[in-house]
This record gives C-alpha cells, structure tokens and sequence, in this order.
C-alpha cells in the first residue's frame, strides 16, 4: 500500500458522508494510519467506527486555539495533514457581521495556519511530509453573497504557497485541492433539484462526487507528487476552465 506506515490527520471529518470522510476512508484503504477531528464527539466517533476499530477520532474545534494545540499534542507526529475542516455561510456582504467574518475566517485560514504551525516542525525534522490544503473553486470565481467564504479559501491557497516555499527545502510538500460543486450529503440536502441546473453548468456535465476529491488527496500525499509543491489542483470537472 503507497501510504503503509504514514499517519494521516483530517480535520472536519467526524461527519460521515462529508469530503473529509471520504479523505479518510481512501487514505486508510491506502494504507494510512488515519486520526479524523472534528467538533461533535458523538458523531466523530461514530464515523471514525465506521471505518475501523484502528481508526483514532480526536475532538477538536479549530476556531479556538488551545483546541488546535491540543490536537496536534493528541494526534502527535504526523506525516500527512489535510486541512480539510471549512465553515461557509452565504449573506451579501452588505449583510455580513463581524462575527460571522471572524468565525469564518478563523475556521479557514486561522485553524489551518496554527495547525501546520503546531505539526510542521515534525515533518521538517524528518526531512519529509505532505500537507494538504482543501479550498474551493470560490476562491478563484466570484460567487454571489460568497464573498467572505470565497476569500477565506483564497487566503488558504496563499499559505499553501507560502508554506511550499518555506518547507521544500526539509522535503515537506503543501499542496492545494480545489473542489468545484461537489454531492456530499450536506450539499445534496441542501440544494436538492438545484444540483442538476448547477451539473449544466460544469463542462464535465455532472456534480463531483466525495470520491473524486479523496481520490486527488491521495495522490497528492503519496509519492507519486513527489516532485510537486504548491500546486493546486481543481477538481472541479473543468468549471474554472470556462
């Protein structure tokens, strides 16, 4: 298995159903060593038993930060990061709060930066390890009433950058995934019928599936993307083409 003997660490997949699931699951069927977090216990580790009794749920909330610190002590070392967990709430930006701004951002940009702080100095020490960034194709296409989600993710994929240069010289690859619309079970709930006007829209003529995400993070961990460092890589089914 390509990721034999690595520990892979997903935040926001204590939901089962979710992209950070499915990143776990493909990670684990590739051999990981996988530690899922998320906010709610109950529901984390009923996904982490739905994997398997080897898999480690962690409660964590990575809008604070001594809850961030505390994970990265918990999940200790790790050879594989995907800072997967998000929060995105629609409202015009004439409607925006300052608290929404801030819980949004601190959840998208802050969590992520202390986390690969907190775990970062392992893989350098090892001379190896990959981090991975999950943003959307909203920070790259103006999106109605998704201007502070949008920028949010657009800030992520600047630290994936930053974090490429700053780490390739200890061997550590940070790399960006760009899901475009994608049919987890939040999204399906939620847009219902308007998934097939959102379909006509993507070149490929469908919704991407949790699958094809988890499928793009696995490839980026191993070390087939050895030699690639702060790409990122839309799997969007060419919708940021059009």
């Amino acid at each position: 298995m390509e990721l034999g003997k690595k520990t892979a660490l997903v935040t926001g997949a204590g939901a089962t159903g979710g992209i950070g699931f499915q990143i776990a699951a493909a990670l684990r069927q590739a051999g990981a060593r996988v530690i899922l977090s998320g906010r709610n216990e109950e529901r984390g580790r009923a996904a982490a038993a739905e994997l398997g009794d080897d898999v480690q749920f962690i409660t964590a909330d990575v809008t604070d930060i001594d809850s961030v610190r505390r994970l990265a002590d918990q999940a200790g070392p790790v050879d594989i990061l995907v800072n997967n967990a998000a929060s995105a709430t629609a409202a015009p930006t004439t409607d925006q709060s300052v608290d929404a701004f801030d819980a949004e951002f601190a959840t998208n940009v802050r969590g992520p930066f202390f986390l690969t702080a907190a775990l970062a100095p392992h893989m350098i020490a090892q001379g190896g390890g990959s981090i991975i960034n999950v943003s959307s194709l909203v920070a790259r296409h103006g999106t109605p009433n998704m201007s502070v989600y949008g920028a949010s993710k657009a800030a992520l994929e600047s630290l994936t950058r930053s974090w490429a240069a700053e780490f390739a010289h200890a061997g550590v690859r940070v790399n960006t995934v760009a899901p475009g619309a994608t049919g987890s079970q939040a999204v399906v709930e939620a847009m219902g019928e308007n998934l097939d006007l959102i379909a006509q829209s993507i070149p490929m003529g469908r919704i991407g599936k949790t699958t094809d995400v988890a499928d793009a993070v696995v490839f980026l961990a191993s070390d087939r993307a050895g030699f690639i460092t702060g790409a990122l890589l839309p799997v969007d089914g060419g919708r940021a083409a059009v």
